[in-house]
């Protein structure tokens, strides 16, 4: 899904400054818990990398698939998108949201607004796309269970 055509450190203005689109539906945020029950918005998990994550499939309001990964305690590392419109990137980062931001308005003015790398410590968020056709992931480097890596979230 994501390779090398989002690599270079981009932002997109509007997700410097936090205008963002459709709203993700009901979902945990990286870093916290992926809910136990299944809900008419979201797919029951199943489990991948022989048990090392497990993912479940959301849609958001703006028919936006979103894919969301936790660890088998259920601790979530990552979310991958892909659909017509951006996620609520706010929602979907919880308490990293300020941290992307943050490396988001640093490297704003490159001024491509088709694709952004962010790398921080402690979130890295690659997205881009036409519009209309908007795909990406966000995940907790750090958190990737041993034998899991970011080209393992799509």
């Amino acid at each position: 899904m994501l390779k090398c055509r989002f690599c270079r450190p981009l932002a997109v203005c509007a997700l410097a400054t936090g205008v963002l689109s459709a709203s993700a539906a009901a979902h945990a945020e990286l870093g916290g818990t992926m809910p136990d029950h299944t809900d008419a918005a979201a797919s029951a998990p199943h489990t991948l990398l022989n048990g090392a994550l497990r993912v479940r499939t959301l849609t958001d309001a703006g028919n936006t698939t979103i894919n969301e990964y936790a660890t088998s305690t259920g601790r979530i590392v990552g979310y991958a998108w892909e659909g017509p419109t951006m996620p609520d990137l706010d929602a979907l980062l919880g308490k990293y949201a300020a941290s992307y931001r943050t490396g988001a308005a640093a490297s704003a003015r490159d001024g491509n607004l088709h694709a952004s790398r962010i790398a921080r410590p402690d979130v890295i968020v690659e997205s881009g796309g036409p519009m209309r056709g908007y795909l990406g992931r966000a995940w907790l480097p750090g958190a990737l269970p041993p034998g899991v890596t970011a080209d393992d979230l799509q």
